[in-house]
């Protein structure tokens, strides 16, 4: 399985962005995708998932600015980020899990500042 993450870069605070995550090869079944951040200092933590049945988690930190959602005919997972905060700055990592082990795209960096 791979996945390759996209949409990352600078933006200033208020601004929005949106990563996507694209999985391919042998996927089967999807159990959940995910976005995990990891600032520098810091613990990876996870940012936003969703379950195979639409079922959506949030960190307490973004809930309400931050939006996760899944195109399953493209296994495709994507982060809409809006109201950016300079403390949302961190590399972010797209998982997928499928009842089998879990897999990791490569980062993708997203910088907020003025």
């Amino acid at each position: 399985v791979q996945l390759q993450a996209s949409g990352g870069g600078w933006m200033r605070p208020g601004g929005s962005l949106r990563l996507s995550c694209a999985a391919s090869g042998s996927i089967f079944r999807i159990k959940t995708m995910g976005w995990y951040r990891q600032a520098p200092g810091k613990q990876r933590e996870l940012v936003a998932m969703i379950l195979s049945v639409g079922t959506t988690n949030y960190a307490d930190s973004v809930k309400g600015r931050f939006t996760i959602s899944r195109d399953n005919a493209k296994s495709t997972v994507y982060l809409q980020m809006n109201s950016l905060k300079p403390e949302d700055t961190a590399v972010y990592y797209c998982n997928l899990n499928n009842y089998y082990s879990d897999y990791w795209g490569q980062g993708t960096q997203v910088t907020v500042s003025s």
